[in-house]
Order: C-alpha cells, then sequence, then structure tokens
C-alpha cells in the first residue's frame, strides 16, 4: 500500500464521491489540489460554498437559480403559453444554447424508474399540472431523453396532460448531424423513419 498523507486521503475520498470520479482520479484531483497555491484553494472552497449558499430551485419552474423566479420565468418577453417540460436544470441549458426556444420551462427533477424506485410523487409532476391548469398555456412540449425512463415519463404525462385540452408534442427523435447510417441502431433509425418530413 502506498501511503499519502491523511488530509490527501479524504479529499480524495470527498472527490471519489463526485459523479464520474473514480479514486484514481480523485487522488489525481487531490494531489492537484496541493500543487496548488494556497489562494487559489481558498477561491475554489469559496465557490463551492457560495453554491450550497445562493443556489436554489424556482418556485415555478424548478431550474437552479439564485434569483426565484429565474431569469427565464421572470422574462416578459419570453413566449409564455409554451411549456417545455425537461427532466434536469442541465437539459434546460442545452436547449437554451440552440437559442431556438423562446418559451418557458419546466424541470421534473428527473424520470419515472420504478427500479430504482421513482415513481410519479418523486418528480415534479404535481406542480407541473397545476401550472398548466391555471395559466394560458396553449402547448406543452416533451423534451426527455430518449431512453427507456423518458419514454415511460413522456407517455404518463401525455396521459395526465391530454384532457386538459392543450396541445401536446414532443421533441424529434432521429439520427445526430454527422452520423452516418450504418452506425446508427435500428430504434434510432426506426424514430428517424417515422419522424420524416416533407422537402
Amino acid at each position: 500500500m502506498i501511503f499519502t498523507a491523511e488530509s490527501i486521503e479524504q479529499l480524495a475520498e470527498q472527490f471519489s464521491q463526485l459523479p464520474g470520479i473514480g479514486r484514481k482520479t480523485a487522488h489525481r484531483l487531490a494531489l492537484y489540489i496541493v500543487k496548488m497555491q494556497r489562494e487559489e484553494v481558498v477561491t475554489f472552497a469559496r465557490a463551492l460554498v457560495n453554491v450550497k449558499d445562493k443556489v436554489r430551485y424556482c418556485s415555478i419552474c424548478s431550474n437552479i437559480t439564485e434569483a426565484d423566479p429565474c431569469p427565464i420565468c421572470s422574462n416578459t418577453k419570453r413566449d409564455q403559453t409554451m411549456v417545455c417540460v425537461v427532466e434536469e436544470p442541465t437539459d434546460v441549458l442545452a436547449l437554451e444554447r440552440t437559442n431556438e426556444f423562446r418559451g418557458l420551462y419546466h424541470v421534473l427533477g428527473g424520470a419515472l424508474s420504478p427500479l430504482d424506485g421513482i415513481g410519479p410523487e418523486d418528480l415534479r409532476i404535481r406542480e407541473l399540472l397545476h401550472r398548466v391548469t391555471g395559466a394560458n398555456v396553449d402547448e406543452v412540449i416533451l423534451a426527455l431523453n430518449p431512453n427507456v425512463e423518458g419514454e415511460a415519463t413522456t407517455l404518463y404525462l401525455s396521459k395526465l396532460l391530454k384532457p386538459l385540452g392543450m396541445k401536446i408534442t414532443r421533441i424529434a427523435r432521429g439520427l445526430p448531424v454527422g452520423t452516418d447510417l450504418e452506425f446508427a441502431d435500428q430504434a434510432t433509425l426506426s424514430r428517424a423513419l417515422e419522424g420524416r418530413m416533407a422537402v
């Protein structure tokens, strides 16, 4: 066993709790911190604490924010009649980077996954229903991940939302730009054929 300082081991243990960080990477990160200037480490630590102290969930859409309501919900120039439902705040960031969607969002906080013990009561579905029922919403766009959990959540939400009389749509699925057909899986090719459009 290679001996390292206890404080490095403790720091590596904390890093290894982060998603996607294994033991080797955790040790590399801990050793990198040792090489940093003290002021840089203090700034890094302060940034971690600031995130915990300042970031919260928007009371309207459940996106992460420092101001409540978030800048998207409080922007009167956005289309208030369209709500795009996503799983996580990272999905909002991805959609906003496209500069294509000018409506509002609703973050569920995950997707239905009975195997992991995640049911409807564990997501922000009740808040979504309350939000779209009392507002002037014409369209709800379901932009959930194209996996088993996302598909199950899309189906569940569409059944709940259809009786409310608004338009329910989902984002298109198919081949990403730059992909060769020969490397696409059957499900992706099937969806691409289903979602074909006139040219």
